[in-house]
């Protein structure tokens, strides 16, 4: 017989005479005669409850089916007498699939803290937290795609090994097949790739690429940055959603950002409300009053200089003091959108200077058409621009920037052949996550973390 599901079992309109539920088990509790006990598959937050009785064959072994273990359990899905549950199980039949020591299962009927909950990341998924955060995190992703997909956008897949450091930032992470030469250092031409490698850092470049030839696509895959940083917003691996759109300018690069936020965010709210309903009850109490502004209200869109304008008359004593051309922090970031403006703000046309190299400089010569979405709790939510499509200007600012064109001939080139504005920027996909449930560190939206000194799983 085909398993049913917890959650489909918890939302069933009928009674139904025969029902197989697998999962694991979270509580059992012994009475004269019977049993009950909590089943949970992973399929939603709440256990469905179990009634094993004496005329089950399993009964006289029901000392075995400790917290964590894994049951397999035939019987009638019946109404439950019980306060805050429709359905209930009446198990015929019971069969232990895996055992879980009492004495050594970690997980037990009790809050545990994040941190250790990372030391056991493998099991965290089984605590209510996690597993709405997975759920959460699944939901959110086929959001992103059906987003893009009702928009005409194609996904592409871009390249994960990598001979172009997209941010000119220094920080990719080496890719070799060679030992070290006696200098310490491996030879380039004669590895795999016959020069030097590196884990991508964006799929931007490419994802320009495609978009001069298919109009708008979207790229959604891991990232890697060796950037050594320790701090709650940061990883070494982490995802991000980057959309490419030709024939477009800055102020569609604002729009389709702000679509993308509110829509996801609309979507995970109403397909994983209970989920989400979790986080407000226990992580962040103000966490449907930041969402629903979010959604419902119209975002602020500031340039680079009115918000440092604003920053310098704030008044308030920042860690980094603010003054133009200096790129924003995330406690100024944080002070646009929680205390100036209230709402999610999207700050643009930044200083050249402090932006990369493919971002289209403006007719002052002295900003960029760039743009961040910023958000309350987080900052930078999303970075984007519109892009450099003028060869002249490009190959200046590569210059500038001390990299080898020759590089990036291929880049270059688009600009050589039928070259068109075009625009895109990045979502760090595990910083919407930390919006969306309130949770402040980036280790725990992600299953297993990469961070500097920590590989484990």
């Amino acid at each position: 017989m085909k398993r049913t599901r917890v959650v489909h079992a918890l939302h069933a309109e009928s009674p139904l005479d025969h029902i197989l539920i697998k999962g694991w088990v979270r509580t059992r509790r012994d009475a004269k005669g019977f049993s009950f006990i909590e089943v949970n598959d992973g399929s939603c937050l709440k256990n469905i409850q179990v009634i094993v009785d004496e005329s089950v064959p399993a009964f006289s072994s029901l000392a075995d089916v400790n917290t964590g273990a894994a049951v397999a359990v035939d019987g009638a899905l019946v109404a439950s007498p019980g306060k805050g549950q429709k359905w209930e199980v009446h198990a015929t039949e019971l069969t232990l699939l895996g055992t879980a020591d009492a004495n050594t299962y970690p997980l037990q009927k009790k809050r545990h803290s994040d941190e250790f909950l990372r030391t056991i990341a493998h099991l965290r998924p089984r605590t209510n937290k996690y597993g709405a955060l997975y759920r959460i995190r699944s939901e959110s992703a086929f959001a992103v795609h059906r987003f893009f997909r009702d928009r005409g956008f194609h996904y592409v897949h871009t390249p994960i090994i990598t001979g172009s450091d997209c941010e000119g930032a220094g920080e990719l992470f080496r890719v070799t097949t060679l030992p070290t030469d006696t200098s310490g250092s491996a030879v380039p031409e004669t590895d795999f790739f016959g020069k030097a490698a590196g884990l991508t850092v964006s799929g931007q470049l490419e994802a320009e690429l495609a978009a001069c030839a298919l109009g708008d696509v979207y790229t959604f895959g891991p990232t890697f940055r060796a950037e050594n940083s320790n701090t709650p917003r940061h990883a070494a691996e982490f995802w991000m959603i980057e959309p490419e759109m030709a024939f477009a300018d800055l102020e569609d690069d604002m729009d389709l950002a702000e679509a993308l936020v509110k829509n996801v965010t609309a979507d995970v709210m109403a397909t994983c409300h209970e989920d989400i309903d979790l986080f407000a009850r226990f992580v962040d109490k103000a966490l449907m009053k930041t969402l629903d502004a979010i959604v419902n209200q119209p975002y602020a869109r500031v340039p680079y200089t009115e918000a440092i304008d604003i920053l310098t008359r704030s008044g308030k004593n920042f860690e980094f003091p603010v003054k133009y051309g200096m790129d924003l922090q995330t406690e100024h970031e944080r002070y646009l959108c929680e205390k100036k403006l209230k709402k999610p703000v999207i700050v643009f046309d930044y200083p050249k200077e402090i932006k990369p190299f493919y971002m289209r400089v403006n007719d002052d010569d002295r900003t960029v058409a760039a743009m961040d979405l910023l958000v309350p709790r987080i900052g930078e939510l999303i970075g984007g621009s519109q892009r450099e499509e003028r060869y002249g200007v490009l190959k200046s600012r590569m210059l500038d920037s001390d990299m080898n064109t020759d590089d990036y001939w291929w880049y270059m080139d688009i600009r050589r052949f039928g070259t068109v504005p075009h625009a895109g920027f990045g979502l760090g996909f595990e910083r919407f996550l930390m919006m969306i449930t309130g949770i402040t560190n980036i280790r725990d939206v992600i299953p297993f973390p990469r961070t500097p000194k920590h590989l484990e799983f």
